[in-house]
């Protein structure tokens, strides 16, 4: 499973990055390309591939904190994913335009 951690400094084809529990890692960038300190990374296996922005990573982190806490016994959907609760799960746009030309 993929976490996201920040760019902390950066290195020739590394880059030092905190994950979410402040501890630190040398990750392997040499899949993602060119850095900034402040980045956020996906990184698996000691290695980053791809380069998220804060909100994705930010969404990545709460779910990883939703499985946490549903492995712990602790899981309330209205404290995870509020966003979702009382409404229907809509299709992405390219579904939807292949439902409309079904007979």
């Amino acid at each position: 499973m993929g976490i996201p951690m920040q760019v902390i400094t950066t290195g020739w084809f590394s880059a030092r990055c905190r994950d979410r529990d402040g501890s630190e890692q040398e990750i392997d960038t040499r899949l993602v390309g060119d850095l900034q300190a402040g980045d956020w990374l996906l990184v698996f296996t000691g290695a980053a591939r791809e380069v998220l922005d804060t909100t994705r990573a930010a969404d990545i982190l709460a779910a990883i904190r939703a499985l946490e806490a549903a492995l712990n016994g602790d899981y309330r959907a209205e404290d995870h994913f509020a966003d979702l609760l009382g409404r229907e799960p809509t299709l992405p746009p390219h579904l939807q335009a292949a439902v409309k030309t079904q007979p």
